[in-house]
């Protein structure tokens, strides 16, 4: 991190807030070029300071994150988070039937697996592939999702701090990762960003509308081709 360091004094690093602010217009342009190329983000940040903003800020951008605790293996096995997404429905749509059949006790096992679940899995419901790119808080603990994005080639944009390692780390934003203030400034920059891009780009920032305007275009396809094989007949 010494290359991102201003000067130290009595033992305090000064992070250089030039490099910084260049570094934030960088990561502005790194996440339009996500949202062009119609790629899902994914916000991680799991420490108390982060985790109301994290939420807060990929809601208000439509994306995908992850603020109560890194599940191992939901970049590199997604197909088994996948199923734990499942096992979550199920459990709302028997409880959502008004738990027939089933007695007090299991009823009440059902809604604390819900909570469980639903705590651990409600950044990331709908995300049926990896993402496009994923925004870290604080590298140095999120080292497994870090690690995960590297195998799979999913660049990291993250918030640096002075005692993280910043080599694993495609895109660095040198800041005081502790403080909610520097937080916040930066994730909602991002944000903005991303809102930005996909109004240019006339895409809502609701994921769900996005997910039902895609399966609406596959639909229209499908009916394109029966229009020409009933043509061709």
């Amino acid at each position: 991190m010494k290359r991102y360091i201003f000067e130290e004094r009595n033992g305090i690093y000064i992070i250089d807030l030039a490099k910084t602010m260049q570094q934030i217009r960088n990561g502005m342009q790194v996440v339009q070029e996500i949202a062009a190329k119609r790629k899902s983000i994914l916000f991680v940040g799991t420490k108390k300071q982060a985790k109301s903003v994290v939420r807060e800020c990929a809601e208000q951008c439509g994306e995908f994150y992850m603020c109560e605790r890194w599940l191992g293996g939901t970049l590199t096995n997604l197909t088994t988070i996948r199923n734990s997404v499942k096992t979550l429905e199920r459990i709302e749509k028997r409880i959502a039937t008004g738990g027939e059949g089933f007695t007090k006790k299991e009823l009440s096992l059902l809604s604390k697996d819900q909570i469980k679940l639903n705590r651990n899995l409600s950044g990331i419901r709908a995300m049926r592939k990896p993402p496009g790119l994923v925004i870290v808080v604080d590298p140095s603990r999120e080292h497994i999702a870090v690690a995960e994005a590297n195998k799979l080639g999913i660049p990291v944009l993250a918030l640096v701090d002075t005692n993280c390692d910043p080599d694993p780390i495609d895109h660095v934003i040198a800041c005081n990762d502790d403080a909610l203030k520097s937080i916040k400034l930066i994730l909602q920059a991002l944000a903005q960003a991303v809102i930005d891009k996909k109004n240019d780009l006339l895409v809502s920032v609701t994921k769900g509308d996005k997910d039902a305007e895609e399966a609406g275009s596959e639909e229209d396809d499908e009916e394109e081709v029966s229009k020409e094989g009933s043509d061709e007949s």
